[in-house]
């Protein structure tokens, strides 16, 4: 899949401007590439639009108009646009009040190192965590990782097929696993895969 460019961005105006129908478009998009593990982590699967909503939304908030910050922006959000051999997500941990979710989160050391996805009767793939930084240390997790899971030829062919998936985790004190992932997802899932 091809990266973004300052081409594909809008400028801070014209983003200001259609920002509100961009991120009612968006939020259709995400329905289909959110997978619930359990009750308390949501993978959200990236693509090309989520991640150019990111960039935006950083450059709006941070107001940068700059080429070079423009760039790096890209530079940092870039790598986590699918690359057609594998799929990619920011991987949510969430409690509902901050006092448990600290608490939670030290139980929950190395997580995101035991996060899977199964395409039919295929062995699991387990994501690869934080390229880009570690966020977690020996005392708590972080409540956000980025995964990438890396796809064989026929996992893709697989996926594309609309075999079934399911995804889990199989860490000791978060030993969960999926239904069958609904067909829209995993369609939604396929098209990162040209």
């Amino acid at each position: 899949m091809q990266k973004l460019s300052t081409k594909d961005l809008l400028s801070l105006e014209v983003y200001s401007q259609k920002r509100e129908k961009i991120r009612k478009e968006l939020i259709e998009i995400k329905k289909d590439r959110k997978i619930q593990i359990g009750e308390n982590v949501i993978l959200l699967f990236e693509n090309k639009e989520t991640i150019k909503y990111q960039i935006q939304e950083m450059l709006r908030v941070e107001k940068i108009f700059e080429e070079d910050g423009i760039q790096e922006e890209l530079a940092s959000y870039n790598p986590l646009i699918p690359d057609g051999c594998n799929l990619k997500a920011t991987m949510l941990i969430e409690f509902p009040n901050a006092e448990e979710r600290r608490e939670k989160l030290t139980h929950l050391i190395g997580v995101e190192d035991k996060v899977w996805l199964q395409i039919g009767e295929n062995e699991r793939i387990f994501g690869i965590a934080d390229e880009d930084l570690e966020r977690s240390d020996e005392e708590k997790t972080s409540a956000v990782h980025f995964l990438r899971f890396e796809l064989s030829n026929l996992m893709v062919k697989d996926l594309k097929s609309q075999v079934t998936l399911f995804a889990g985790i199989s860490h000791p004190n978060y030993n969960v696993r999926t239904q069958e992932i609904s067909q829209s997802i995993s369609s939604s899932l396929s098209v990162d895969l040209d």
